[in-house]
């Protein structure tokens, strides 16, 4: 698949000239609103990391192409409604966006309930835009630390800076943060920025159009 190929020389090559390994960036490939021929093609080279935003939709194609492909780890990059929570913990491996206290709680009683924690981001709103989700960034800190004495497994970061700014300050702001409370994970850059996100040291990019061709629905 070409566009798979390409997105991971380009990051192998953006690693590289930040001084870091390859191996460090993960590709989530984002396959919202993806067709399935676009999506087995990138499972038939051998991908297994993929990003959905709706719990709907990943639980309308995944059962299936897990029957079919072994390895498959999936990870929830759009916003989660808490009456969806139980769903979204039976099919998700990771999730990336917690970001508000009843999410997080809810997510704690889940993982308690199946003995199954998954690995969680907190996503913050670096922007600070009113229609976007995400914890502002003055409050990132103390929720943090809620997520923490509440049990969740915090794997680290993740940001959408807006369409309309240079990402590289958002990247830096997330990084940041990041840093002063102690969590590895950066999930930031997508298929307009990602090079610029690992310069940046993320270490996941979630890249949806780069990866499977243009869509019904634009992808940065």
């Amino acid at each position: 698949m070409s566009g798979l190929a390409d997105v991971q020389a380009r990051i192998a090559a953006a690693a590289e000239a930040a001084g870091r390994e390859p191996g460090s960036v993960t590709l989530v490939a984002v396959s919202k609103v993806q067709p399935a021929d676009r999506i087995e093609a990138v499972l038939e080279a051998g991908h297994r990391i993929f990003g959905e935003n709706r719990v709907q939709e990943a639980q309308g194609r995944w059962p299936n192409l897990r029957a079919h492909y072994d390895g498959v780890s999936l990870h929830l990059v759009g916003p989660l409604q808490t009456n969806k929570v139980r769903q979204a913990v039976g099919i998700f491996d990771v999730i990336q966006s917690v970001d508000r206290p009843k999410l997080a709680r809810k997510l704690a009683d889940a993982f308690t309930e199946t003995g199954q924690p998954l690995p969680c981001y907190v996503q913050v709103n670096t922007g600070e835009e009113a229609q976007k989700a995400g914890i502002l960034p003055a409050d990132a800190d103390c929720f943090i630390a809620e997520c923490r004495q509440l049990g969740l497994p915090l794997e680290g970061l993740m940001c959408i800076p807006p369409l309309d700014e240079e990402p590289a300050p958002h990247f830096a702001l997330l990084k940041k943060v990041a840093i002063r409370n102690g969590l590895p994970g950066l999930s930031m850059g997508m298929s307009a920025d990602f090079e610029t996100a690992i310069a940046f040291g993320a270490t996941v990019v979630r890249i949806g159009s780069a990866v499977f061709g243009a869509r019904a629905q634009q992808d940065r």
